[in-house]
């Protein structure tokens, strides 16, 4: 008989703040493309003797921020610590990071998982996100490996949840409100194909009801939210089948073989490392003063979980407004075509569809946008109020992404602009009707769909400049006398 086993997961997320200097000097904090290999470093991140650590207090505000942005507790009072291991790329033997006292403690994000039609939101906890050095990168070759020291030193937040997560899409969803939370409030570009967002997963299992955990693995280092999704499934899969043999879970780190898509051991508890921590002597306490946190929240913008009650005030679905507040920038964009006199409905479909169909497709972010907001606004508002139809819009909008030009101007240009006069449209009319009577004694049998034929065969006559609204009211007060 197989037990039935429930899924107890934590992250470890290390998010790289994106400050200009690193951590502990005054070197660039980030790669430059243009640079080579070890050519952003100094005495201090590469670890040569004598030399002393600086606090690198834009980091720290970042930090904060990021703190506040996940209802983090601040402390008050933080210090650092020494944790020593020795691998090539740790160049003073030891890392300085934060371990008894964080700057930031206890919080709590909620995350939105599920299908579209049936969407869950759940609380997830923090249990504290630490500041500390990143270590320099190893690249590994057939029978040497290269250590390029241009990240050594690089500013971390270190994220640790509790182990609230049960499931892989759960996990999928938290760390998507983390990227969405850190590029929110400018903490970190979060940018996982240059290791600014890196994750580790805690996985174990208990019987359905049971409140103990279970023995947990850890899983390091993946850097693709696919991996993590995929090494979760995995790894619930295998432990389940250990379980259900009989068989214990070894507690053990594990890495990801994204080409296999399996785990592999990399170290068991027996040969787990011990860092020794003890306080970093050349660093005071960092002591956040009351005046100065207060600051900082007052320079928090707001964020994405009272836009998206905003917006859903204004009528929007939760899919919709989730959406809407991807990003920073999409949902100040949002903002801006209603403050130019846009609907809030038909603007959130022109950019959740249209202008992110196409950003997306061009590979660009929302605030590389062509079509300036209140631009966008003046095509929707060609659209309520008649001028154009909605297709007809589309070719304006297509061209608008092309050319930045504005939409009454290229209505015009193009010829597009709608025919209201009623004489005219009375005339389309009743050709229309002169010519179809199968779909005029279809209307009078109940048939009320087929008025669409003759608003379809009136279009055709105008051009596709026949309002379709007011076509179709003339048609039904013609065919119902």
């Amino acid at each position: 008989m197989t037990t039935q086993f429930e899924p107890v997961i934590g992250l470890e997320i290390h998010v790289q703040l994106a400050s200009k200097t690193k951590m502990f000097c005054t070197c660039p904090n980030g790669m430059d493309e243009s640079s080579g290999p070890n050519s952003e470093i100094c005495p201090r991140c590469s670890g040569q003797p004598g030399t002393l650590p600086v606090m690198n207090l834009g980091a720290v505000r970042l930090g904060v921020r990021a703190g506040l942005a996940m209802g983090c507790q601040i402390n008050e009072v933080s210090s650092f610590e020494r944790k020593h291991y020795f691998y090539p790329d740790l160049p003073k033997g030891y890392q300085i990071t934060q371990n008894n006292h964080p700057v930031n403690g206890r919080g709590e994000i909620e995350i939105t998982f599920g299908p579209k039609d049936n969407l869950q939101k759940k609380k997830i906890g923090i249990h504290h996100a630490h500041l500390e050095e990143d270590a320099a990168k190893s690249s590994h070759c057939a029978d040497y490996s290269l250590v390029d020291f241009n990240r050594a030193g690089c500013p971390l937040l270190e994220i640790v949840s509790m182990p609230d997560l049960r499931s892989a899409d759960e996990a999928y969803a938290y760390l998507t409100e983390i990227k969405r939370l850190m590029q929110w409030v400018d903490a970190s570009n979060c940018d996982m194909e240059k290791g600014e967002l890196r994750v580790d997963v805690n996985v174990s299992l208990r019987p359905v009801g049971q409140e103990a955990f279970g023995t947990r693995t850890e899983i390091k280092n993946l850097n693709s939210f696919k991996a993590v999704r995929d090494a979760i499934n995995f790894e619930i899969a295998r432990q389940t089948e250990v379980l259900n043999k009989g068989e214990k879970v070894i507690q053990q780190t594990l890495l990801w073989d994204k080409e296999k898509n399996v785990t592999k051991a990399m170290r068991s508890k027996e040969d787990a490392l011990d860092y020794r921590y003890f306080p970093e002597p050349d660093l005071p306490p960092l002591v956040l003063r009351k005046e100065r946190l207060e600051e900082l929240r007052a320079e928090m913008p707001e964020l994405p979980a009272a836009k998206e009650a905003k917006f859903m005030a204004l009528g929007l679905s939760g899919y919709d407004a989730g959406v809407l507040t991807l990003t920073r920038a999409t949902a100040e964009y949002f903002e801006a075509v209603l403050a130019a006199g846009a609907p809030a409905k038909a603007a959130a479909n022109w950019i959740t569809t249209d202008l992110m169909g196409f950003l997306n497709a061009d590979k660009k972010e929302m605030s590389q946008s062509p079509i300036a907001a209140p631009d966008l606004a003046e095509l929707i508002g060609l659209v309520e109020s008649g001028k154009i139809s909605r297709n007809q819009a589309k070719s304006v909008f297509e061209q608008m992404y092309k050319t930045a030009e504005k939409a009454g101007a290229l209505v015009e240009k193009m010829g597009l602009s709608q025919v209201s006069d009623e004489g005219q449209l009375f005339a389309w009319a009743q050709e229309a009707i002169a010519e179809a009577p199968k779909a005029v004694a279809d209307f009078k049998k109940g048939n009320r769909a087929a008025v669409g034929a003759l608003v379809g065969s009136v279009m055709r006559k105008s051009k596709g400049k026949a309002n379709p609204k007011r076509m179709n009211e003339i048609l039904v007060e013609l065919l119902s006398k």
